[in-house]
């Protein structure tokens, strides 16, 4: 049950980027807040787990996915330097948030239950619209013509648009034709605004009902004109010739992020039976082994945006370094036996986990700022299916072998798949342009 809201959150990614495209992060995000906080209040209504699959599962997780992918693609357009460092200290907030909240829902339940304390958790979800305000699209300043020596600004390059009208269509249709001229001494201008205030105090002719009207139909007409330009965006990146997945290095990056997630979530599946089998639940009450990969995945985040920030260091190697540490660690954690030995290693995985705030800066590298969210909704989606697929998987592999060793060494071999992946697909680029038939291409 807790894994569904996950999903939710991972598996619409690829459709929040048409809303993106459509709607923009602003508004993408302040509906997302109110559904995850609508999913949250009819939560505490529910009197069945089916009735929760649709409430919890599916509204507030497609509500959290609609906030959190706008926030990951406004941090990529407002930053161009310390991109990594950025998105490390954007994203440390879920962990943050994941330990307050949790404390924060015990408190309620205990004092109020646990329907008004998720009543209430919706409620403050809320804030999440008020966050999504905050995400304001980025307006680039128009150039100043050039000025020219007597100090008026140049008039031969620069043609300036004017608005021509008639009484004719004015009467008639009240739609303003917009027409490029060459200022010449700005007569041209003076002419068309003298008619245009001429026309406006004429009776009759700027009726209220019908401007009002006629303002509706231009509303409604941009908006389909932009939710069609947003379509046909978000389309294209995913079918056709122009589809991200032309890009054989991002596609091999799909790949592996498909195995990326569930190897990340074994450890906390299997974790608590471990330290019973090893009878070290006494010292795991006290500091327990999840809490260690959780808090330090927080400063892996930082310290792996600080590292990629470095002029002499790839975003793309730090990234590589931090999977190969990671899966070393899931390999060699079934042969720790003492606390302190799972101690080291569960740190070591929640420090190169945070190569998790890197995806943003990898996937913007890869396909750009303008197809950034398309694109890291396809990575998110293909980690929601890990994490759904991956902890019932886990599960099979014990129940066959009745040892929790081989779900770790079975889930590291396929990441390290993943992992060969993205390190074989780029020289096999580098190589394909070789080819004799491309050689030709190029000379011709």
């Amino acid at each position: 049950m807790g894994q569904l809201p996950q999903y939710g959150h991972y598996s619409d990614c690829p459709f929040i980027g048409l809303f993106i495209n459509t709607c923009g992060c602003r508004k993408t995000a302040i509906t997302g807040g109110i559904l995850n906080a609508l999913g949250w209040i009819l939560s505490s209504y529910a009197s069945n787990v089916h009735y929760l699959f649709i409430t919890f599962g599916i509204i507030a997780g497609i509500g959290s996915g609609m906030v959190y992918l706008p926030a990951v693609v406004m941090v990529g357009e407002y930053f161009q330097k310390r991109r990594a460092l950025a998105q490390g200290l954007s994203t440390t907030g879920t962990g943050f948030g994941a330990f307050l909240m949790t404390a924060l829902l015990k408190y309620l339940c205990l004092e109020f239950g646990w329907r008004n304390a998720v009543f209430l958790h919706g409620a403050v979800c809320l804030n999440l619209c008020v966050c999504g305000a905050l995400l304001r699209p980025i307006r680039y300043k128009k150039e100043a013509p050039e000025q020219s020596k007597d100090g008026n600004k140049s008039q031969s390059n620069s043609p300036t648009k004017i608005l021509s009208c008639s009484a004719e269509v004015l009467t008639s249709n009240c739609v303003l034709r917009e027409v490029k001229k060459e200022a010449k001494g700005g007569q041209g201008t003076k002419e068309n605004i003298a008619k245009i205030s001429a026309l406006e105090n004429k009776d009759g002719i700027r009726d209220q009902k019908e401007i009002y009207t006629l303002g509706i139909l231009k509303r409604v007409g941009q908006l389909t004109v932009t939710s069609q330009k947003g379509f046909r965006t978000w389309y294209s990146s995913y079918f056709g010739t122009a589809s991200l997945f032309t890009n054989r290095t991002f596609a091999a990056f799909v790949f592996w992020a498909l195995f990326a997630y569930s190897t990340f979530v074994i450890p906390f599946i299997h974790l608590p039976e471990i330290v019973k089998q090893y009878r070290l639940s006494a010292q795991n009450d006290i500091f327990p082994l999840t809490s260690i990969i959780a808090i330090v995945h927080i400063l892996g985040k930082v310290v792996l945006g600080i590292i990629s920030d470095l002029p002499c260091i790839s975003v793309w190697n730090v990234f590589m370094a931090a999977n190969f540490t990671l899966v070393s660690c899931i390999f060699i954690l079934p042969l720790m036996h003492t606390f302190a030995s799972l101690a080291v290693v569960c740190a070591l995985i929640g420090f190169s986990s945070g190569y998790f705030s890197l995806m943003p800066v990898v996937t913007e590298d890869l396909v750009g700022i303008k197809h950034l969210a398309n694109a890291y909704g396809i990575i998110i989606c293909a980690n929601g299916v890990s994490a759904l697929l991956g902890p019932p998987f886990a599960g099979w592999i014990y129940d066959l072998t009745q040892k929790y060793d081989f779900s770790f060494y079975i889930c590291g071999f396929l990441y390290m798949v993943g992992i060969l992946t993205l390190l074989i697909q780029p020289y096999i680029d580098k190589e394909k342009p070789r080819s004799g038939k491309n050689i030709e291409n190029e000379n011709v």
